[in-house]
């Protein structure tokens, strides 16, 4: 009987655990697609490029998605076997919601499972990857955006104009540059040559001239100066590559367990970025503790509703999952400042979903509202 139970259960929760993470990555991934996009578009990317970068997204995406998936399945399967009077078939028969927790725990476990390997290997191989492609596309885009004779702007508010270029080793002869990034000042290189290095480490293009001058004129005309150079190096960062998608990743995502901790170690960094890697050495543990506990939470909410369909299951379960990433969101920039230490803070979302979790199991399992000061027999 027990193992009947359980794999009835258990096929009420996978089906709908899987459809939900599918749909969740669907979502969030089309909300990334404009960055993408852009990239192909604009940038020259091409098809395989194009799905390396969705296929180095999807891990960051599992992780977001997998506490939502998991506390809809349960929350949805439970409240089906609840609107159709099984499990108050299932109490006649002896049965408590303790004796249904085995497929709901063992569903969990494996979320929590793929949550830990996603965070420990995934993520950080993803994020990186994702970078170094993009900064692949860009350095493409300096050779093919540069072209002999005509002006150009292969990265943002930067101007060429070359008179010869070398496709086999990236030189320039007779360079007019304009660099408008800077907001106070414009910027205009004149330079005999140039030469395009790329810096895989700093994820960098260096633009190289020789034998030149550099005009600075205020962006308010109040002053100009001219710099004449032997050698002058112009950096192009991946914030000016692609400054969308720089500003979106931080960079301790990128860092595996032992990179972190190497980093936390030293103690040569500023406070804030200290911060922010113990927030993303905890974040290891932390978030999928919470996607267990999501699932368990499943349990007593669905036995606890009458509803029928399974529209109500899955608002409540958004509304818990945005109130969960809501709190969790503000306590990480919280510890980031350092108003609260990062070891406290991070962990606080989850002491609040394992208390949560053992009051709906008490109360449900008892029989008794989820109000504690409203009596059983009240209306």
């Amino acid at each position: 009987m027990g193992v009947t139970l359980h794999k009835y259960i258990f096929n009420e929760i996978w089906p709908t655990f899987l459809v939900s993470l599918f749909v969740a990555i669907f979502i969030v991934l089309a909300t990334r697609m404009v960055s993408i996009i852009e990239l192909v578009v604009n940038r020259g990317a091409n098809a395989g490029q194009m799905g390396m970068m969705i296929l180095y997204l999807v891990p960051d995406i599992v992780v977001f998605a997998l506490p939502a998936a998991a506390l809809m399945a349960v929350l949805v399967a439970f409240l089906r076997l609840s609107a159709d009077s099984e499990i108050i078939a299932m109490k006649a028969s002896g049965i408590s919601l303790y004796q249904m927790l085995p497929p709901v725990v063992l569903l969990s476990l494996a979320a929590s499972a793929l949550a830990f390997f996603m965070n420990v290997a995934a993520v950080p191989w993803g994020n990186s990857s994702f970078k170094d492609l993009v900064f692949q596309i860009a350095r493409s885009r300096a050779d093919l955006g540069i072209k002999e004779r005509v002006f150009s702007e292969p990265f943002d508010d930067v101007m060429f104009y070359v008179n010869h270029i070398s496709t086999h080793d990236h030189v320039m002869k007779d360079v007019f540059v304009v660099d408008r990034r800077d907001k106070t000042a414009t910027n205009t290189i004149v330079a005999r040559m140039g030469k395009i290095l790329a810096n895989t480490d700093k994820r960098a293009i260096t633009l190289q001239f020789k034998d030149g001058t550099i005009f600075v004129v205020e962006k308010d005309l109040a002053s100009a100066r001219t710099i004449r150079f032997d050698t002058y190096d112009l950096n192009i960062g991946l914030q000016d590559i692609m400054a969308a998608l720089q500003s979106r990743r931080k960079h301790a995502s990128e860092m595996r367990v032992g990179e972190l901790i190497s980093r936390i170690e030293k103690g040569t960094i500023n406070t804030k970025l200290l911060n922010r890697l113990k927030i993303k050495l905890y974040e290891k543990l932390s978030l999928p503790l919470a996607v267990f506990l999501m699932g368990l939470i499943g349990a007593p909410l669905g036995a606890h509703l009458r509803a029928r369909g399974r529209s109500k299951g899955i608002g409540i379960s958004l509304v818990v999952f945005l109130a969960y990433y809501v709190s969790f969101t503000g306590i990480e920039r919280i510890c980031e400042s350092g108003s609260l230490a990062p070891g406290i803070g991070i962990w606080l979302p989850d002491v609040f979903l394992l208390l949560a979790c053992i009051y709906l199991l008490r109360r449900i399992s008892r029989e008794r509202p989820l109000n504690p000061f409203r009596r059983t027999g009240d209306a």
